[in-house]
């Protein structure tokens, strides 16, 4: 088992750094600055940009093309509001469809595109899946794949890449063992998780990539509707039967694969640089258990690596924050900036493991809230604990200027963390 997994993982990132490497200057590299922003950070922080901007002006006028009216909402209690308010704002998917080159067919439906009531009725299937109770069966498996991972590291020779060989194998392999993936189908399944985050290439190259997915999971549902596994498919397929369509279950599928596998990988390889940058913060999480949980929720705030929200598209004109949003307007809330307003503590600026837990957005707020958040919660606090017990004098490969963050994603991340772990 653990030389299959060690096969897929290899192959799957050998092809996402090879994307990496082969990005090209689509739509967004023709933004200007001030509207790329939100996306932009100085290292493991938010430009000071972003802060100023929810100080002096928490909704504000992006300048974008496209004659699209687009609202960045970078306050705490407006974005609240937004996230929300559903009978304002909707999350259809329709409402892209005729901007930056975006078509009806590249739809992905499920959760985040979705409104009530189709939305109400396909969470109601989804959340009792992902209740710490039914997580827990997951907890072993979680383990053993935490624990192949640092047995390969720790065979390698020279330097080891923490984003190539444990930050993306981990919730990769996790996703297929809950969705009830196929081991001989885990590497096709896993290609297919990174490009609708990195809008690099455009919109719609994101949305193709989301397309390409669903056309996958298609199969895997046709074939677990034929015998149905003991993963999260085959538990919706008993349970629901025929009111659940195999579209919407391959879409509730891409929607656990797109919430799941790049946040929380990124999430491990920016923990994990938090730890080698402050030898306190690793020394916490590797000698007191009772810290992990307060660490890793501290830390889910201050990295917020899901940069921004799905964009909202008002139903009617509005007032938010004193500002006037006219029915039809784009509205996209930064989760990053809210993250860090004054609202919900002091010195928010600052990362501090043992602050009392904040109502943070980082999982986002209200109807759309991440399903699987405590799915994610749970790899966290078993993945940095084992990494850093295991190799307790990791240290940097190389000098921190030299690290590569990506530049202009919804999902922040490092394209590589190489490390010496003895």
């Amino acid at each position: 088992m653990g030389s299959l997994r060690s096969r897929i993982s290899s192959w799957f990132v050998r092809r996402y750094l090879a994307r990496l490497r082969g990005k090209g200057t689509g739509a967004l590299a023709l933004l200007p600055d001030a509207a790329l922003m939100p996306l932009r950070r100085t290292g493991l922080d938010p430009v000071p940009e972003l802060g100023l901007k929810r100080q002096q002006e928490p909704v504000a006028k992006l300048p974008v093309p496209f004659g699209l009216n687009v609202w960045l909402v970078t306050g705490y209690r407006e974005a609240k509001m937004v996230l929300g308010d559903v009978g304002t704002f909707s999350n259809d998917f329709k409402h892209l469809v005729g901007n930056a080159g975006v078509r009806a067919e590249d739809n992905p439906g499920g959760l985040g595109f979705t409104d009530p009531p189709d939305h109400t009725r396909l969470r109601r299937m989804l959340t009792p899946e992902f209740t710490m109770r039914r997580l827990e069966r997951l907890r072993p498996e979680i383990q053993a794949i935490v624990g192949e991972r640092l047995d390969s590291m720790e065979a390698a020779d020279g330097p080891v890449d923490l984003v190539r060989e444990f930050a993306m194998p981990i919730p990769s392999l996790v996703i297929c063992e809950l969705l009830g993936v196929p081991h001989v189908d885990r590497a096709e399944f896993q290609q297919l998780s990174v490009a609708r985050f990195d809008l690099f290439d455009g919109v719609a190259a994101s949305l193709g990539a989301m397309s390409q997915s669903l056309e996958y999971l298609h199969r895997v549902v046709k074939e677990q509707r034929e015998s149905p596994g003991d993963g999260l498919l085959g538990a919706l397929i008993k349970e629901h039967g025929e009111d659940v369509t195999d579209r919407e279950l391959a879409e509730l599928a891409d929607g656990v694969l797109t919430g799941g596998f790049e946040t929380t990988a990124s999430m491990l390889s920016l923990g994990a640089l938090v730890m080698l940058q402050n030898p306190d913060h690793l020394a916490m999480v590797r000698d007191d258990d009772a810290a992990v949980a307060g660490f890793v929720e501290e830390l889910l705030r201050h990295l917020t690596v899901v940069q921004v929200a799905f964009p909202r598209f008002a139903r009617e004109d509005v007032e938010i924050g004193g500002v006037k949003i006219s029915r039809g307007d784009v509205v996209v809330c930064s989760l990053a900036g809210a993250n860090r307003d004054d609202e919900l503590g002091s010195d928010l600026e600052r990362l501090d493991p043992t602050r009392r837990a904040t109502s943070h957005l980082a999982f986002g707020y209200g109807i759309h809230r991440c399903v699987g958040a405590e799915l994610g919660r749970l790899e966290l606090r078993e993945a940095y604990p084992a990494l850093v017990r295991r190799f307790p004098d990791m240290r940097l490969a190389i000098a921190p200027e030299e690290l590569a963050f990506r530049k202009a994603s919804i999902v922040y991340g490092l394209e590589s963390l190489p490390v010496h772990l003895k």
